[in-house]
């Protein structure tokens, strides 16, 4: 269904094109930037500033797993100087939908540079019956890497120099702009990296066991000293299925196994099955954590910086008990 929208749109494109509407990166001196998901977006907004027109697809408490764009972000992606993506194969959707918009806009990968977590590394740090019970549908696959890259605030340094980088390429005139906002926001990265660290070493070492919905917080477990006892998706991705009753039972038995304090659910995903998972374990059900999205403005992680440090909170008071 997806496919044959992409080719709806990418024939409209065709006929805009032959009546005389190019796609423009600069409309009124100002650069035409999207970027594919909320967080991603906050980055780039604290980069750009007042220098760029800012445009983000999947936006506040959305999915970028399982986004399907409409025609209105084609048109938008068309018109796009720069497309800010994570990378990583998080935005599986991204490469029709940049066809379908016959995009002129130059692509950049935020993740470049960041030596990404594989399946198989995040396993070592996994308790190990846990990822044994994940045989089913919806297992890692070989190769696949984990695309969270924002969970360590040293990787969204780094992400950040790479937009600022982009950005001086792409508008040379406010270069001055874009490095003094970068090194402006690399320092509140700074000292969050730091806030956190202080925070997560408070805790005892055994417990520092995490348990979420899908795989999202690989690199800040090995940022931050933490291991990942198992999730309830076998997955780096939300599209994969929820387990079935005999698979809810082994997770069950495998987070009594490895001692996990607590289960967290995460903002993109139905509490539910946590709840569940919570209840027939024993243990603590803990406040939601904002990990694939934004949340809403007002809320506790209605900007990165905020996100960060309310999942911190969450998980010392959860683990801290």
């Amino acid at each position: 269904m997806i496919r044959k929208l992409f080719a709806m749109i990418a024939a409209a494109g065709l006929l805009a094109a032959a009546c005389g509407a190019p796609a423009v990166p600069m409309a009124g001196g100002v650069l035409q930037v999207v970027a594919t998901h909320s967080i991603l977006g906050d980055l780039v907004k604290n980069v750009g500033g007042d220098r760029i027109a800012l445009l983000v697809l999947v936006g506040a408490g959305g999915d970028a797993h399982t986004f399907e764009p409409t025609p209105q972000d084609i048109a938008q992606i068309a018109k796009a100087g720069l497309m800010f993506e994570n990378g990583l194969e998080f935005e599986g959707w991204l490469d029709d939908a940049f066809a379908a918009a016959d995009s002129k806009a130059l692509r950049v990968e935020v993740s470049a540079g960041i030596e990404p977590l594989a399946a198989a590394e995040e396993g070592e740090a996994h308790a190990g019956a846990a990822a044994d019970d994940h045989a089913a549908e919806g297992d890692h696959h070989h190769g696949e890497v984990d695309p969270h890259i924002w969970h360590s605030v040293s990787n969204w340094i780094l992400a950040a120099k790479n937009v600022r980088n982009a950005l001086v390429k792409a508008d040379p005139a406010n270069t001055s702009a874009y490095e003094a906002n970068a090194a402006a926001y690399i320092a509140e990265l700074e000292k969050l990296d730091v806030e956190i660290f202080a925070q997560a070493n408070a805790l005892p070492a055994a417990r520092r066991v995490l348990f979420t919905s899908h795989d999202a917080l690989g690199y800040f477990a090995a940022r931050y000293g933490f291991a990942v006892a198992g999730t309830a998706l076998a997955s780096f991705s939300t599209e994969a299925s929820d387990p079935s009753a005999a698979q809810v039972a082994d997770l069950v038995q495998a987070i009594k196994a490895a001692g996990v304090p607590a289960v967290f659910t995460e903002n993109t995903h139905n509490s539910q099955l946590m709840d569940q998972i919570a209840l027939e374990a024993g243990i603590s059900f803990a406040p939601e954590l904002y990990t694939d999205a934004l949340g809403e403005p007002g809320s506790a992680g209605e900007t990165y910086l905020k996100l960060m440090r309310s999942n911190i909170a969450v998980i010392a008071g959860a683990l801290g008990k």
